[in-house]
């Protein structure tokens, strides 16, 4: 039997796996900053070199991007360029948002069918304070615009799929300009944030209850809603 010698693996690999498996865990969602180099060479218990060199692997893999003053960023698994082509296509065309959201219609359905099946008690506790943070800005009609996005995403983070968060991710990502004009033009009234804020309860009451197939009703519901909204902002916009 012939064994092949056994080499110490360097330093800067080890720190690049666990990084690597902490953005594949979904710990770091698209967007998300690493903590700056100095506190993670203290995390690990090594030099700054060594998690400079990491850093460059993970860049070269395309699944982080260091910008100078600005720290080092998670990247989309999905969606690796500097600029959104979806996004830029939104801006020039509008309806084309409507075809995002029908996109998003069958996409998140099954998110919310797959986290009630899935999350965990600590995804559970981030989506009541989310709900319960959209309750609260029902005084004096506080936009909850944030709060949207975050439960949805943190939906998609509760499947524990990796790539259903990054697709996710990048939707919104490419749709936050177009929903902040429908939040602002279209959600006006009392009735208009109860009605949204059922919709998000009802849909983590699901997931928290278990119940796959009420939570897939519930986002179906509720996207069916956002689907009629949008389309009416963007004739709006075009009369």
């Amino acid at each position: 039997m012939k064994f092949q010698p056994i080499k110490p693996k360097k330093v800067s690999s080890q720190i690049a796996d666990q990084i690597r498996s902490s953005i594949l865990s979904g710990e770091f969602s698209p967007g998300d900053k690493l903590p700056p180099e100095r506190e993670l060479a203290e995390m690990f218990g090594v030099s700054r070199p060594s998690v400079r060199e990491a850093l460059n692997v993970l860049s070269s893999a395309g699944l982080v991007m260091s910008y100078q003053g600005g720290g080092t960023v998670v990247m989309s698994l999905v969606e690796n360029s500097t600029s959104n082509p979806l996004s830029e296509l939104i801006r020039i065309q509008q309806d084309r948002a409507l075809d995002v959201i029908e996109v998003r219609k069958c996409m998140e359905s099954w998110t919310a069918y797959y986290a009630a099946q899935r999350a965990l008690p600590e995804d559970l506790r981030r989506m009541e304070e989310i709900v319960n943070g959209m309750k609260r800005n029902l005084d004096g009609l506080q936009p909850s615009e944030d709060l949207d996005a975050n439960l949805h995403i943190l939906i998609a983070r509760s499947t524990h799929n990796i790539v259903w968060l990054h697709l996710m991710q990048s939707l919104f990502d490419a749709m936050k300009e177009f929903q902040q004009g429908v939040w602002r033009a279209v959600y006006l009234t009392s009735e208009d944030h109860h009605l949204l804020y059922q919709h998000h309860l009802a849909i983590f009451e699901a997931i928290r209850d278990k119940n796959a197939e009420a939570a897939r009703k519930a986002m179906t519901n509720h996207l069916e809603f956002a689907e009629q909204r949008s389309a009416a902002y963007v004739s709006k916009n075009h009369s």
